[in-house]
């Protein structure tokens, strides 16, 4: 029952690490190193959730997030930001680009994946 999810970071390590944790989850996997290259992966893949960082250079997280939600073909997509920074004004920021969820490094490998099953399994109750 794996969805598609796309990895945004600009750090190697960390994309591959999360693609390894969830294509053990049973998910399929995309992957972009920066902001530009989310944007054509979700014009051509069109996955079910996003985990995108915020801080990469060119277009950072908030930027391809309010780009996403303004478009009526992806504004469903479930997008969760991944930062390095935890203060309250960058959450704060994170939700009013229009992310559904924030996380900070570092983070559970199996918390994401519950995290993640749990967005899932709300969301094909829903609709």
């Amino acid at each position: 029952m794996g969805r598609k999810i796309l990895v945004v970071d600009d750090e190697p390590y960390v994309v591959r690490a999360l693609s390894f944790i969830l294509k053990k989850g049973g998910h399929e996997v995309t992957t972009a190193a920066d902001g530009q290259e989310a944007l054509r992966h979700v014009e051509e893949d069109k996955p079910d959730l996003i985990l995108l960082d915020i801080m990469m250079p060119d277009l950072d997280g908030f930027e391809v997030t309010q780009r996403l939600k303004k478009d009526p073909a992806t504004k469903d997509i479930y997008i969760i930001l991944i930062t390095a920074k935890g203060q309250e004004e960058d959450r704060k920021r994170g939700f009013e680009s229009g992310a559904d969820d924030y996380i900070t490094k570092p983070f559970s490998p199996t918390g994401l994946i519950k995290m993640i099953d749990g967005i899932f399994k709300e969301r094909s109750l829903k609709g």
